[in-house]
C-alpha cells in the first residue's frame, strides 16, 4: 500500500509518497505565497494551501498504482488562525505562527489572567504567535468577522477538512493554541471563557494517528484515489518532524539546527517546567513531549560567516578550530531576543572573553559553542523534571557540520544519531497514516522499523569534562548581564 504525507509549510507544501516498507517512493513541493498587510503581519490564504496541495497530489500520483493509495495525514506549520463562517467558507486570511500583531492580547493573557493560571489551564503560557491572542485580536479589531466564526482550525486541519468533510483538530497542534488542557487532552473550558468562544466553535479532538474521514467522493474521482482512502489527522510540524526522526515513546530527543534551534524531548507522562521555559505539549505517538525554541541557532553561524567574516566556505574557517573545550571566548546567541529558557525579547548577542591574542577561529569556535550551550540551557530544564536522556537525533542545516555534531555531543554528553533520510514532517505525515491503517501497530513500532540510524557520535569523556567547566562558566553570562540589554536595546 502507499502513503502520503503533506507538509504545510510557511512558504511551501511538500508531499511525501511512501509504501508500506517506510521506501520514500516521491516528493514533490507547491509555493504559495505569504502576505505581510502591515508591518509585523504576516497572513496567508487558506485557498493558496488548498490549492497547492490538490496539484501536489495529484503530481505526486501521477506515476503510481493510484488504488493503493491507502491514506493521506499531515505535519504543519502551527498556531496558525482559521476561521471559517457557516457555509465553511474562509472569513478572512489565515494569521500565521510569526505574525507580531498581538502583543497586546498576549500581555493581557500573560498579565491580567496571570501566567500561573494559563499554565494550569494549559500547561503553557502566552506568547503572541500562539491562537488564542490571534482569537482576541480578531474580536477587538474585526468585530463583525468575530460574529461570523462557525469554526476555528489550524492550517494543516483546514486540508483535512477539505478532503474529508470533517472538522479536525490532532492533540499536539491543539498544544501550541493556548486553547487545549494539555494534561487531560480535551479543550480547556476556562480558556475558551476567557476567548468568549465555546467548544461547538471548535474542531474534533483526535489523536495523531486516528482516522478522521474518508477521502471525499468528488475529490476520488478527481484524484482517482478511492474512497477507501482514509485521512488520518496528523500533527503540527515539529511533532510530525519528531515522528520522521524516531523520537517517539520514553525519553527520547532530537536536536534541530535550522535557523532557530529545537530540542524536542519524547515522555511518557505529563510534565511542565515550573518557569515554563520549555513548552508542555502533547505529541503524536499519544503521550507528550517538552520542546525548547531557541530564536538563533544555525542563522548564528551564517550570520558571522556571511555578514561579519564575508564568507561562504563555512567548512574552511572550521577546519582551524582544533582545541575544542579550550576557548576562552564565549558567545551568547541571541540574535534575535531569546525565547527559551529565558523568554527574553531584548537579549541580544554578546561577545565575551576577547583578549589581543584571540583569533577568528576562536570566534567562529566561540559561535558554535554558544549555539550548543544555549540548547544545553533547555536541556537542563528537562533533566530537572526528572527526564532521563541518554542520545539524541539531530537534523537541519547545521547538523551537517560533522564539528558541530562534535561538539553538541560532548556539550550535552550524550550520544548523537544521525538519521539516513531527513524528510521531515511528510515522513511523519506519511509514518501516522500509515499507523492509522494498521500496517504498524504503533508510532513507535513504526518509528522503530522505517527510521534508521546511519552513524552515531560518541561524547570522549574528557572533553565532556572540559565543556563541563565550561558550561557552568557560560551559565553564569546572561543572568549577569541580563538587566544591562533592557538598557541597550
Amino acid at each position: 500500500m502507499l502513503y502520503i504525507g503533506v507538509d504545510l509549510g510557511t512558504s511551501a507544501v511538500k508531499l511525501l509518497l511512501m509504501n508500506e516498507t517506510g521506501k520514500i517512493e516521491k516528493v514533490v513541493s507547491k509555493e504559495y505565497p505569504l502576505y505581510f498587510p502591515n508591518p509585523g503581519w504576516s497572513e496567508q490564504n487558506p485557498e493558496d494551501w488548498w490549492k497547492q496541495s490538490l496539484e501536489g497530489l495529484k503530481e505526486l500520483t501521477a506515476e503510481c498504482d493510484k488504488s493503493q493509495v491507502a491514506g493521506i495525514s499531515f505535519g504543519g506549520q502551527m498556531h496558525g488562525l482559521v476561521i471559517l463562517d457557516e457555509n465553511d467558507e474562509v472569513i478572512r486570511p489565515a494569521i500565521l505562527w510569526n505574525d507580531g500583531r498581538t502583543q497586546k492580547e498576549t500581555d493581557y493573557l500573560n498579565q491580567v489572567i496571570g501566567k500561573e493560571k494559563l499554565s494550569s489551564y494549559t500547561a503553557n503560557i502566552a506568547f503572541a504567535g500562539f491562537t488564542a491572542p490571534k482569537i482576541l485580536w480578531v474580536k477587538e479589531n474585526e468585530p463583525e468577522n468575530f460574529k461570523k466564526i462557525k469554526k476555528i482550525m489550524l492550517p494543516k486541519d483546514y486540508l483535512a477538512y477539505k478532503l474529508s468533510g470533517t472538522h479536525c483538530c490532532d492533540m499536539s497542534d491543539a498544544s501550541g493554541m493556548l486553547l487545549f488542557d494539555v494534561k487531560n487532552r480535551c479543550w480547556s473550558q476556562e480558556m475558551l471563557k476567557i476567548c468568549n468562544i465555546t467548544e461547538e466553535q471548535m474542531p474534533k479532538l483526535f489523536e495523531s494517528y486516528e482516522i478522521v474521514g474518508n477521502l471525499k467522493k468528488e475529490l476520488s474521482e478527481e484524484l482517482q484515489i478511492p474512497e477507501t482512502c482514509k485521512i488520518v489527522a496528523g500533527a503540527g510540524d515539529n511533532a510530525a518532524a519528531a515522528v520522521g526522526t524516531g523520537t517517539v515513546g520514553d525519553g527520547r530527543c532530537n536536536i534541530s539546527l535550522g535557523t532557530s534551534g529545537t530540542i524536542f524531548i519524547s515522555s511518557k507522562k505529563f510534565g511542565v517546567d515550573p518557569n515554563n521555559a520549555l513548552h508542555a505539549f502533547a505529541h503524536a505517538d499519544g503521550s507528550y513531549h517538552l520542546m525548547g525554541c531557541m530564536l538563533s541557532a544555525a542563522s548564528c553561524n551564517k550570520w558571522w560567516m556571511d555578514e561579519i567574516i564575508g564568507t561562504k566556505d563555512y567548512a574552511k574557517e572550521q577546519e582551524e578550530i582544533d582545541k575544542l573545550g579550550e576557548n576562552k571566548v564565549y558567545f551568547l546567541p541571541y540574535l534575535m531576543g531569546e525565547r527559551s529558557p529565558h523568554n527574553d525579547p531584548n537579549a541580544r548577542g554578546t561577545f565575551i572573553g576577547l583578549t589581543m591574542d584571540t583569533t577568528r577561529a576562536d570566534m567562529t569556535q566561540a559561535v558554535l559553542e554558544g549555539v550548543a550551550f544555549a540548547i544545553r540551557d533547555s536541556f537542563e530544564v528537562a533533566k530537572s523534571l526528572g527526564i532521563k536522556i541518554e542520545r539524541t537525533k539531530i537534523c537541519g542545516g547545521g547538523a551537517k557540520s560533522p564539528l558541530w555534531r562534535k561538539i553538541i555531543a560532548n556539550v550535552l554528553n550524550i550520544k548523537v544519531d544521525i538519521i539516513k533520510a531527513e524528510e521531515g514532517p511528510a515522513l511523519g505525515g506519511a509514518m501516522l497514516a500509515a499507523v492509522a491503517n494498521g500496517e504498524f501497530a504503533s508510532v513507535e513500532e513504526a518509528a522503530e522499523k522505517i527510521v534508521e540510524v546511519m552513524d552515531t557520535i560518541e561524547p570522549e569523556p574528557e572533553l565532556a569534562a572540559k565543556y563541563e567547566e565550561q558550561y557552568r562558566k557560560f551559565a553564569k553570562i546572561y543572568p549577569t548581564v541580563k538587566e544591562l540589554f533592557k538598557e541597550i536595546v
